[in-house]
């Protein structure tokens, strides 16, 4: 019996009306799904949509953005017909997110203690006494050895891996089932990175939660997702499992993702580079959004997008060459 998904996204367009009457189409036609206790990865160079889609699922799309399309399903509920105060009792209760960069996350001006029992007392509504305990508890738990020390320190008092650690222990607080993590380990020295992913995918497992994990490293996609899409110019290019991406790679976009990558098995005097750069969302080329870049393009590539096809089971490609 096929398990049903968490969280179910279909048509998702999120568009930016811009000046000069510009239209920025920065998420344009998105479907995926995530099951119960699965990492999703999502990958894609600065400006593929990646950051947006999960904008977009928290609902914290500013102006002059707006989600114009599409369902967001949490449940079997639509969170695009939440009002916002009814999205604040999902956000965090729910949905969790870990952001790149925890120093804009994190209030300056309050302890970490303090902001991780705010969470507590909101959505758990304890009392002062036993928000406090349990935020100890959480500190400890995401590899803080003196957290009753750190409950009273302030964000710049800590490094950049003790601020992600502390973000991560107010997500997970209220034991979300879908913990989304936007770049969580981009800002971090190496052995840091790989310190902070471990602990992400510890109380995965610990917390049986689901994780959609942002990223640009196929390293780290490697090392901890399950299943992946690839995006590019606000769309789906490939989806498909991790060991079918490295393995049966199948769009040009990704194959130039991973000829970037340095090989212990073959020596290279060069690595590999896709040419040009992601064009702007309010002026992609007429047909396929990689033309311009492809080095496989055929005349039809221009004339029209092609759509997102399944080639094979569970491998999903948008690409003529497999139409």
């Amino acid at each position: 019996m096929t398990q049903k998904p968490l969280l179910e996204v279909e048509g998702l367009k999120t568009y930016f009306y811009l000046d000069n009457d510009l239209v920025a189409k920065a998420v344009d036609g998105v479907d995926f799904s995530i099951a119960p206790g699965e990492t999703l990865a999502i990958v894609g160079e600065s400006g593929s949509g990646k950051s947006i889609t999960s904008l977009s699922i928290m609902q914290l799309i500013n102006k002059p953005g707006r989600i114009i399309e599409g369902t967001i399903h949490l449940h079997n509920e639509n969170l695009l017909t939440k009002s916002g105060k009814q999205m604040t009792k999902i956000r965090g209760n729910d949905i969790a997110m870990i952001f790149q960069e925890p120093m804009t996350a994190l209030n300056p001006v309050y302890t970490i203690g303090n902001q991780i029992i705010e969470t507590l007392r909101k959505h758990k509504k304890y009392t002062k006494q036993v928000a406090r305990e349990k935020a100890i508890e959480l500190l400890k738990l995401v590899g803080f050895p003196r957290a009753e020390q750190i409950i009273n320190e302030y964000p710049h008092q800590l490094s950049g891996g003790m601020r992600q650690r502390a973000m991560i222990a107010m997500a997970i607080s209220c034991e979300p089932k879908l913990l989304i993590a936007d770049e969580p380990s981009t800002a971090l020295d190496v052995t840091i990175q790989a310190q902070i992913l471990d602990l992400l995918q510890e109380m995965k497992e610990r917390l049986d939660m689901s994780i959609l994990l942002i990223t640009h490293d196929l390293g780290v996609v490697a090392e901890y997702a399950d299943r992946v899409l690839v995006m590019y110019g606000g769309q789906v290019v490939e989806e498909t499992s991790v060991e079918n991406l490295f393995e049966h790679t199948k769009h040009p976009y990704t194959n130039g993702l991973l000829d970037s990558l340095p090989s212990l098995e073959k020596e290279v005097k060069r690595l590999g580079a896709i040419r040009g750069t992601v064009p702007p969302a309010h002026s992609f080329p007429k047909g396929c959004r990689f033309s311009d870049r492809c080095p496989h393009v055929m005349d039809q590539c221009y004339g029209s997008n092609p759509d997102l096809l399944s080639i094979e089971p569970n491998h999903k490609v948008r690409c003529y060459l497999y139409d």
